[in-house]
């Protein structure tokens, strides 16, 4: 065993890695529920979601090339604040947010799977995380070139739909729009935040970047880019193609933009829908596996993790351990409370994060291959807070 993972990672699979997380599976239904909020005014709802999500996400840029290490939002709040104990309480959310994302993901794509092929769902549970774990202990490379795969499909697929979608007749809410109602592009973009969540994860891989300084900060950045332009042209096309308001009651909104341009019953996003699943579990397992295997370099009572493998260069007894529990919580827990739970942890730590960004700036340490001005994470601790209460104030309600 070793305790250095191998540099392996360039630009372009660290930005499909970071665009496939925030793609994910919930881009099939999101789109009809912003639309509900913001009428045609959808596509500025996900813009303005993205602009909301930006400077944490340049917090998190800064923080990667001043501290580039696999424990990420730990190892930058027990700098920002010099408490080992926060940085570790930190770094636990993210693992348990991680994990309970896989596992809610994992489920649900079984459920997809299902539709295609008749096994047993525990057995299909067991498989799928078995061989996504399989896949993240084998190597990084690997890993993040099955999931540059996914991304692709994914991507393609979701062009596939905008194409169907620009080719249907323009409904009456795009020829003759209503108002522009800046309540409901709020609302929306609220809503559409959470499509956003994921460019944190690249962070935790900053171990295995070749010339984190330099790719950390562009991945995220275009990878936030990237999936705010995805968002934005999937929900124009599918608020042309289909009346709003089968839009915003459908669960399949996306099938409905296909339906409405070139008919047929849309099997094939069932099949891309999977493939999202698995993308979204690959790469919750890769991310939580690193960040305790950087806890196991800072606390010695989780040092067991804080070991790689010599030749494959990954840290396997922790992503045995993330796998199994992903697994065990897809098959046993109700997911659909805490799967909620996983958007306020991961809020709460953009607090976090930027507080300590800002205390760092306050101190006037070393400069970083990347900085921002210090109004970026005070924009991103109040952008974050506000979220956060929404999110609770919602989940309460």
């Amino acid at each position: 065993m070793s305790e250095n993972l191998k540099r392996r990672i360039g630009l372009g699979l660290l930005t499909a890695y970071g665009t496939g997380v925030m793609i994910g599976a919930g881009i099939y239904v999101l789109v009809g529920a912003v639309a509900a909020q913001a009428g045609v005014n959808a596509p500025l709802s996900f813009i303005l979601a993205g602009l909301i999500a930006a400077p944490t996400a340049l917090s998190y840029s800064e923080f990667s090339t001043r501290i580039p290490e696999a424990a990420g939002e730990a190892a930058f709040v027990e700098k920002g604040f010099g408490l080992p104990v926060l940085g570790l309480i930190v770094g636990l959310c993210i693992v348990a947010a991680g994990t309970v994302s896989a596992a809610a993901v994992l489920k649900g794509g079984v459920g997809y799977l299902l539709a295609i092929v008749t096994i047993p769902e525990i057995l299909a549970i067991v498989i799928v995380g078995a061989l996504l774990a399989g896949v993240a202990i084998i190597g990084v490379l690997e890993s993040l070139a099955l999931a540059a795969v996914f991304t692709v499909i994914e991507v393609v697929g979701l062009a596939l739909v905008v194409w169907a979608g620009f080719s249907a007749p323009a409904t009456a809410d795009i020829t003759v729009p209503a108002p522009m109602a800046f309540g409901g592009i709020t609302a929306g973009a609220v809503l559409a935040f959470f499509a956003f969540i994921g460019f944190e994860d690249i962070v935790n891989m900053a171990e295995e970047v070749d010339r984190p300084e330099r790719t950390m900060p562009r991945a995220i950045l275009l990878s936030l880019v990237i999936t705010t332009a995805i968002y934005a042209l999937v929900s124009w096309s599918a608020i042309r193609a289909v009346p709003l308001g089968q839009l915003g009651e459908s669960r399949q909104p996306l099938a409905l933009v296909w339906q409405a341009g070139q008919g047929g019953e849309a099997r094939f996003l069932s099949a891309i829908a999977v493939f999202a699943a698995l993308n979204g579990v690959l790469a919750q397992i890769v991310m939580a596996s690193r960040v305790l295997f950087g806890l196991g370099r800072r606390h010695p009572s989780l040092g067991l993790f804080h070991r790689a493998h010599s030749k494959l260069g990954t840290p396997v007894i922790a992503t045995l351990l993330v796998g199994g529990l992903v697994v065990a919580g897809a098959l046993i827990l109700d997911l659909a409370t805490l799967a909620e739970a996983t958007s306020s942890i991961l809020l709460a730590v953009f607090v976090i994060v930027n507080l300590a960004l800002i205390a760092i700036k306050r101190k006037a340490t070393a400069e970083a291959a990347f900085q921002v001005p210090m109004a970026v994470p005070v924009f991103g601790f109040l952008l974050a807070a506000a979220a956060l209460i929404l999110n609770l104030a919602g989940a309460g309600g």
